[in-house]
């Protein structure tokens, strides 16, 4: 008797990549196909599909590497599991991008076994995937490297210093209320639609700061967002007590620091933070916090640009420990169950953005298994950037 297969996502403008999937997946077994409803991937991504559910279920029926497929009842990242619970598959097939703990979890729990996808091109053809079929906006993403909540007012007035961002390639489409600055990177397509334009960095990020902070806005968001979306490579921002925006912006594209970099810093995918979330309902911001958390950030600063790994691993943990001691309800039970999955394996991790779920970001000497490796943007010949800016 063939074994179960199952496979679930979003399967958008069904492409090549796809099929390949699928028919690597069936030679396990009968392939069975959940599918992300248009309610669901709103909700993760933050946009509405290219084709509809329906359209989607119909085009994936019709492969003859499906058994069968459905629309999964549920919402998140496992929106699936009424549905993995109901036909209790030998095997739940994923990609590389698409594994997160909690699938391996919920594996362990029914005795499924969890394997991931080699996505090997078939018969020559070109590489595919969604997001590069998507490219038309090449606009970045960014992660907060350490330092973050420094570039907010409330924080800085305890005291100053620096937050280190680096700006990420949209090779990836990351979730939304995840960490990586999706809701600043809305308002720069919205502003620019495709990429990033020439000219002064410091003008353009000012201009998409106060496009998303209009005036009258109750929240102010940090402006390390609108910076490290428009300043490639890695960037240091330093900010006065009580400062919005940097007093210095100190720009780093040498390939051999972000070649470091990249080669260190692997991205693990928890659920997105609850819409409700507030990370301010409950915080505890003192002058020994924001000190730890500017010395964390200079410590890192040095390291990366040494090219320590120790030492960046270090600063990169004391980072973090400084901001959750300031902003406990970074830290969720989820975050901890996923950190201990992962500390015999990594030198450090931290949460992108302001916690609560999205990425965590592992510091590492060797590759991490089904983890996500990030390009970070390199600066454009010709475009302008100044090494440092006031």
């Amino acid at each position: 008797m063939p074994k179960k297969v199952f496979v679930s996502g979003c399967f958008d403008m069904l492409h090549s990549g796809h099929v390949a999937f699928f028919e690597e997946a069936a030679t396990h077994g009968d392939l069975y196909v959940g599918i992300g409803s248009d309610r669901t991937i709103n909700d993760l991504k933050g946009r509405r599909t290219v084709n509809g559910e329906r359209e989607r279920l119909y085009m994936i029926k019709s492969l003859r590497f499906v058994k069968d497929a459905w629309i999964n009842r549920g919402s998140g990242l496992l929106d699936f599991e009424e549905e993995l619970r109901e036909i209790r598959p030998d095997i739940f097939f994923v990609n590389e991008d698409g594994y997160t703990p909690d699938k391996k979890r919920l594996c362990d729990e029914l005795g499924i076994e969890l394997v991931v996808s080699r996505r090997v091109p078939v018969n020559g053809l070109p590489p595919r995937s969604t997001t590069a079929l998507r490219s038309e906006c090449r606009i970045p993403y960014r992660l907060d490297l350490a330092g973050g909540w420094l570039d907010q007012p409330y924080v800085s007035k305890f005291w100053p210093g620096a937050v280190l961002t680096i700006s990420i390639e949209p090779d990836l489409e990351f979730n939304d209320r995840s960490g990586m600055s999706s809701s600043t990177r809305k308002k720069a397509v919205e502003l620019w639609h495709t990429d990033i334009p020439e000219g002064d960095p410091n003008l353009l990020a000012r201009t998409l700061f106060c496009l998303e902070n209009p005036p009258g806005t109750t929240y102010v968001s940090g402006s390390q967002d609108a910076i490290g979306i428009v300043f490639p490579g890695l960037n240091r921002l330093d900010y006065a007590s009580g400062e919005y925006w940097p007093e210095k912006i100190t720009t780093v594209d040498d390939p051999e620091v972000l070649d470091f970099i990249e080669r260190h810093l692997w991205f693990i995918t928890l659920p997105p933070r609850a819409g409700d979330f507030n990370v301010l309902d409950q915080t505890n911001i003192t002058v020994e916090g924001a000190r730890a958390l500017a010395g964390a950030a200079d410590e890192v600063w040095e390291a990366v640009l040494a090219r320590d790994l120790g030492k960046f691993g270090k600063g990169y943990k004391a980072s973090f420990d400084a901001q959750v001691a300031m902003f406990p309800l970074m830290k969720s039970r989820v975050v901890s169950e996923t950190i201990d999955l992962y500390k015999d394996r990594a030198l450090a991790w931290k949460l992108a953005g302001a916690g609560g779920g999205g990425y965590l970001a592992l510091v590492s000497e060797r590759p991490v298994e089904n983890a996500i490796r990030v390009r970070i943007r390199r600066r454009q010949v010709g475009s302008y950037c100044d090494e440092s800016r006031s």
